[in-house]
């Protein structure tokens, strides 16, 4: 006798399929809800440093043998990080395991800053005094006055010791007042972008053209001659100056030697000059064949600049995870500072490299608007179109005494160190504001400016930095060649158009009631007996205020008046937007 078979359990089934479109309908949820804004991350920089140690001690006998001897010590370890993506390149500078500096380089966009262009003078502005350059771009350049008289790039930094001006030139520009002469509207000139467009700006632009090398920067135009006042060893001056004297240049150009060139034998110098005049041949040799507007120069690639301006003799290591971007850094380091050649290696391993050596987790940290210090504060950064604003706050510190006198100095040493770092790796440029955690102390307060103008005297960019206000704010200006690196990875909200808000409900409940009031009133001054339909469209979450709380508020209105107001909501209208039509005409009521 065959054996019935056993009933199925239809309720488990039934479970395991409620709990399945539970979990599909959650998933669901999480992807049309708003993404929760991160929490700040802690990064334990003492882990990070431990790690950076092994890697020094890993290093061949030689490189360990001259660290020693350029007086370096075992916890001074830089690294240069290169990861090369479909659509990105990037290279993060980090000391000590600590991320330091973070350029990102998007391989589908043109390097702008440093470009020099062929152009026409487009309008004169003499209320800005300012010209504006057609150079074949998407907006004209902008040229201000002073940036076309020859020497106005002269850096304060720079200490002039030689002129080389050109003898006879008459058409030379002497003062603001020769510019609409010397170049009228139509006239053709030859510009350099100093600062990328950011928004709506177009780029900025001088006729100071500058071309970077690896030891000297080679101006054609400027007929000046300097050292960087960063190298302050006033033998190591002296001796610079001697070699400036003895450069074979061209009547009319200047050069200035830059930081790296301290130290360096006269021959790299001469070696660092060919190479220069040889790239200005060639741009030379476009302005006469070429008609303007057209592209003459570009600056080099990350990879370029990591040769030419990164790889320092205080970089201990650089590594490479793109065997192509290896093959071509080895080949320009070869021409510029064969030396070089034994501190770069290809990175090979399955893990991503920026992974490999804890520089992705703190990359993340550059994009919140929380950054957590090590005793346990916190700065908190925004950045708005006309300025940087930055908050110390204590949140939950770490201070041994009870009174917190010690933590707020310590808090705001730690945040004095790290705002000068996230300035860095964020690009933020302008005007920024340091709102620090008061201190009556004038002492504590000159603590806390030492260390900021301390961590930021590495910093390329040209800076000024105001002691701390009697509000216990301080100012900082900062260079910004570029948007900041947020910039470039957000974009603003398309539906509140940047601001971060949008009015509520029962604000434009409120508006709408106001703008009914009014258009019922004009139409009964125009027709006194007509009966009057309103169909009014709007947003649905609006729509349920008006049928219950504010429904009270509409019946009255709709009595008052005489008027009939019905309503159609629709989620794909704006929330902030709604439109009136009269029914009976099917005309929109503004």
């Amino acid at each position: 006798m065959a054996r019935k078979p056993r009933p199925r359990n239809r309720s488990s089934r039934r479970n395991r399929n409620h709990s399945s479109r539970k979990e599909q309908t959650s998933e669901k949820n999480d992807l049309n809800a708003a993404p929760q804004e991160p929490k700040p991350v802690h990064i334990d920089k003492a882990e990070l440093r431990e790690a950076s140690l092994k890697r020094a001690k890993s290093r061949p006998l030689r490189e360990r043998i001259l660290a020693f001897f350029r007086g370096e010590k075992n916890q001074d370890y830089k690294e240069l990080i290169i990861n090369t993506e479909a659509l990105e390149r990037r290279v993060a500078r980090i000391e000590n395991g600590i991320l330091q500096g973070f350029d990102v380089e998007r391989l589908d966009e043109e390097r702008m800053v440093g470009a020099i262009f062929k152009g026409k003078v487009q309008n004169l502005e003499p209320g800005l005094k300012a010209a504006f350059v057609d150079i074949g771009q998407e907006k004209n350049a902008f040229l201000h006055y002073w940036d076309m008289l020859p020497g106005a790039n002269n850096d304060p930094s720079i200490e002039i010791v030689r002129e080389n001006k050109k003898k006879g030139s008459k058409n030379e520009v002497k003062s603001v007042k020769d510019i609409p002469k010397a170049f009228p509207i139509g006239a053709e000139i030859i510009v350099q972008i100093t600062k990328g467009q950011i928004g709506s700006k177009g780029p900025r632009t001088t006729t100071n053209l500058s071309l970077p090398g690896r030891f000297l920067v080679l101006m054609p135009y400027a007929g000046q001659c300097g050292i960087s006042r960063k190298i302050e060893e006033k033998p190591e001056r002296n001796r610079l100056k001697g070699i400036i004297s003895n450069l074979s240049l061209r009547e009319g150009m200047g050069v200035i030697i830059r930081t790296a060139g301290q130290n360096k034998p006269e021959r790299f110098f001469n070696r660092d000059l060919n190479l220069l005049l040889q790239q200005w041949d060639e741009i030379e040799a476009k302005i006469k064949s070429q008609e303007s507007p057209c592209f003459l120069y570009q600056e080099p690639d990350l990879i370029g600049l990591t040769a030419r301006d990164f790889l320092t003799d205080d970089v201990d290591r650089v590594q490479v995870d793109k065997k192509e971007d290896y093959d071509r850094l080895i080949d320009t380091i070869q021409r510029i500072s064969p030396k070089s050649k034994s501190k770069v290696s290809h990175f090979n391993e399955e893990i991503p490299i920026f992974e490999r050596f804890n520089v992705e987790r703190q990359i993340e940290q550059t994009f919140m608007r929380r950054v957590l210090l090590p005793s346990g504060g916190e700065i908190v950064m925004e950045e708005t179109e006309a300025l940087v604003s930055i908050d110390v706050n204590t949140g939950s510190h770490k201070g041994n005494r009870k009174d917190g006198k010690n933590f707020i100095l310590q808090a705001n040493i730690e945040s004095a160190a790290e705002v000068a770092r996230q300035m860095r790796l964020r690009n933020l440029g302008g005007l920024v504001i340091v709102d620090f955690i008061d201190m009556k102390n004038k002492g504590d307060q000159r603590k806390v400016f030492q260390k900021m103008k301390a961590s930021m005297a590495d910093d390329k960019a040209k800076h000024n930095i105001l002691p701390i206000s009697q509000l216990g704010i301080m100012q900082i200006t900062r260079q910004r060649h570029d948007e900041s690196n947020s910039s470039g990875i957000y974009e603003p909200c398309p539906y509140c158009v940047g601001r971060g808000i949008v009015k509520s409900p029962r604000s434009i409940s409120i508006e709408i009631q106001r703008k009914l009031s009014s258009i019922v009133r004009k139409f009964r001054l125009e027709v006194d007996s007509s009966e009057l339909k309103i169909k009014v469209f709007l947003h649905p979450g609006v729509l349920r205020r008006l049928r219950g709380p504010d429904a009270k508020l509409l019946e009255r209105i709709e009595k008052n008046y005489d008027v009939q107001v019905n309503f159609e909501g629709s989620d794909s209208y704006h929330v902030e937007n709604f439109k009136f039509v009269d029914e009976t005409s099917g005309k929109e009521i503004r």
